[in-house]
């Protein structure tokens, strides 16, 4: 053991890790690095029972890759996210003198091949009509037709749609406004950054202006701010949200037919809200978003506009959400060059 290490067990130098990184990261990253490194804990721990993080070596890294890879049955991508973390984690152990210098360098991040950390899951624009006639239909102005028409016509995130109030709205210029309230329990992914003014066209507009009016529950939250989309307790949750998106994007919900052939009645997709996501064919919040940013995109909506507009940086919005073909892509560029 170097003498110049100071000496302190993996369970501690994670919590101070953790504290450490709360001013500068979000609540959900925060967790997400605290999930991740309780499984390297519980190795130090119950593999190899390492009591003080100065016992480790480069030689480690190794066991736990596979140790982890087996542990949790994860794929590449799964991997990698992990071991990024934990090479963050052992980086900043360096900077508190609890390993020695450089050691992160010896953690091997799995790598993949073009897009494989890319999810390819996303609600396509006719998928998307057919569930918007559908509500339009028989739930026109419900909770349900709102915050569908709301996702796919702005991208947004689930943490900006529940943070939005009543005072964000202005009917008169069609637009809300997305802000960052964290000291209110609704905090932007991207901060202060991600705040900013969204304009909505007519019939979405509409569907909102006469959802508030008509069907949202009038109730305030904890801090007295009154939510554009509410249940009787309050502020809808992010699970909420999941459920509802999950509910209204299964095929036999609008479309009134089973893709895969099951029993409709008796599916357990079609048993509970929350048994939604059981369904192969239904899709969460973030496939939504995904759909809507490549819409935008196959319609040749300036990427500048869309990073904006659906607050996302251009490097991430062409790698992870734009998921036109090849033939798309050259049929947009075609567009520009053929009117030269």
């Amino acid at each position: 053991m170097d003498d110049k290490l100071q000496s302190i067990s993996p369970e501690e130098a994670v919590e101070w890790y953790l504290e450490t990184r709360k001013s500068e990261v979000t609540d959900t990253t925060l967790k997400a690095h605290e999930y991740r490194l309780s499984h390297f804990v519980r190795w130090c721990g119950e593999v190899e029972h390492i009591e003080d993080l100065n016992d480790l070596s480069g030689v480690h890294f190794n066991g736990y890759k596979i140790w982890r890879r087996d542990d949790g049955d994860l794929n590449n991508v799964s991997l990698a996210t992990q071991l990024s973390t934990l090479r963050v984690f052992i980086k900043w152990a360096e900077s508190i003198d609890a390993v020695p210098r450089g050691l992160h360098d010896y953690i091997s991040v799995p790598t993949m091949a073009p897009k494989e950390d890319v999810r390819s899951v996303f609600l396509k624009d006719d998928e998307a009509a057919d569930i918007q006639r559908h509500l339009q239909k028989f739930e026109y102005a419900s909770r349900n037709h709102a915050v569908f028409a709301l996702l796919w016509h702005t991208g947004m995130r689930t943490g900006s749609l529940r943070a939005l109030d009543l005072e964000d709205y202005d009917s008169e210029t069609r637009s809300i406004e997305v802000r960052h309230r964290p000291e209110e329990g609704t905090p932007l992914k991207n901060g202060i950054m991600g705040e900013r003014h969204i304009g909505l066209k007519d019939d979405v507009d509409t569907i909102l202006s006469d959802y508030i009016e008509h069907t949202r529950i009038s109730t305030t939250d904890e801090y007295g701010r009154s939510p554009i989309f509410t249940t009787a307790q309050g502020r809808l949750a992010k699970t909420t949200i999941r459920n509802l998106i999950y509910s209204v994007t299964r095929p036999c919900e609008y479309l009134g037919t089973c893709p895969h052939n099951r029993e409709i009645e008796s599916c357990e997709a079609t048993q509970e809200v929350h048994d939604s996501s059981k369904c192969p064919s239904s899709v969460s919040p973030h496939a939504i978003r995904k759909g809507a940013i490549t819409w935008a995109r196959l319609n040749d909506i300036p990427v500048n506009a869309v990073s904006e507009r659906m607050d996302v940086s251009q490097e991430v919005l062409k790698k992870h959400y734009d998921q036109r073909t090849k033939d798309e892509e050259m049929e947009s560029r075609r567009d520009y060059f053929d009117q030269l």
